[in-house]
């Protein structure tokens, strides 16, 4: 059987060049040695073995996302439009770089540690982190690693996060603005110092701005979903002093939506909503979202930055980068003024 030796023996080019052209890590090979190399390898007809690459250089090349937030009874990790965005944006450059992705939700630190060792995983690109025992295995487990919307307070590691506290301010003051002052805001389960908290804050602080008493009545959290959404939507439809809606999802804004009309409650006639994200649902909703846009291409490419910076022991310039936040207006708010 062929090996990568008697490839570069043939190629008259050394064994590391050849392993480059074949996990397409082509930048310092000109392209006719490339040309080259790969007519060998057809004609060969040679497959790299994954396992022994990481037998002998203890790397599989592979890059773990990581959600550390999961649903607890309904949805997946890739169901989530914002989560799919984000991976596609990932997976294409890593493939070009000649590297891996292994899309995984975990939610204990001791079966992150257990799968890191099997895998021998080259980096990890972690959403939802939290700054307890599964922020240290990371840590320990010494390999690479990009945090993303994770409010850890630690300057040496490197994090992507997005303006959240003030998505939550501008999506309550627009239906503020619009008039409306009995204003509900359902989000997932959440957890102190997380994301859906920090636009719970955003929420409380327009209020407060309106001199309005925040009410933990208006608050409703369940798993996001489509389907927990229309729940909610009907649990809704019977509020109704309830006029606005800020949904801290554009999946959970339009199971709202959706649930709404099946009560018959007119969205935005009875109702107005505003969502978060911005993805490709708050377009196809009827009427069509107003939402908070974050870019979510975007983050996945600065991740993929960060986490091959390390990877080549590069420097990385910015280890903390916050994302903005923009209100996109649609048609699911009315004025009431």
């Amino acid at each position: 059987m062929v090996t990568l030796r008697d490839i570069a023996n043939e190629a008259g080019v050394s064994i590391t060049t050849v392993s480059n052209v074949v996990h397409n890590r082509k930048s310092r090979v000109s392209p006719d040695m490339v040309k080259k190399i790969w007519s060998i390898i057809e004609r060969e007809h040679y497959v790299p073995s994954m396992s022994a690459r990481t037998l002998a250089n203890n790397d599989s090349s592979i890059i773990g996302v990581i959600t550390h937030l999961t649903p607890q009874t309904t949805g997946s990790t890739v169901g989530d439009p914002f989560m799919s965005a984000f991976v596609d944006s990932i997976e294409k450059r890593i493939r070009d770089e000649g590297y891996f992705l292994m899309i995984r939700a975990v939610e204990e630190a001791k079966e992150l540690a257990v799968l890191s060792r099997s895998w021998h995983l080259s980096g990890l690109i972690v959403t939802g982190m939290f700054q307890d025992d599964f922020f240290t295995t990371v840590k320990e487990l010494g390999i690479p690693f990009v945090l993303i919307d994770s409010y850890v307070d630690d300057s040496s590691v490197c994090s992507i996060g997005l303006e959240d506290e003030k998505g939550g301010y501008v999506a309550t003051r627009h239906l503020l603005e619009k008039g409306h002052r009995t204003i509900a805001f359902a989000s997932p389960p959440m957890r102190s110092g997380g994301v859906i908290e920090k636009r719970l804050e955003g929420y409380r602080r327009a209020l407060s701005e309106y001199h309005i008493e925040f009410d933990p009545a208006l608050v409703f959290t369940q798993e996001i979903s489509v389907q927990e959404g229309k729940a909610l939507g009907h649990r809704l439809a019977q509020r109704k002093e309830i006029t606005g809606i800020f949904a801290s999802a554009d999946v959970l804004a339009a199971g709202i939506m959706s649930g709404l009309n099946e009560a018959g409650v007119n969205v935005p006639e009875e109702k107005s909503i505003v969502g978060f994200d911005d993805n490709y649902l708050s377009q196809l909703t009827n009427p069509a979202l107003t939402t908070i846009h974050q870019d979510a291409d975007q983050k996945g490419i600065l991740a993929t930055d960060m986490i091959l910076k390390q990877l080549r022991q590069e420097p990385v310039e910015k280890r903390s980068i916050i994302l903005p936040i923009s209100l996109v207006e649609r048609k699911s708010v009315k004025s009431l003024l």
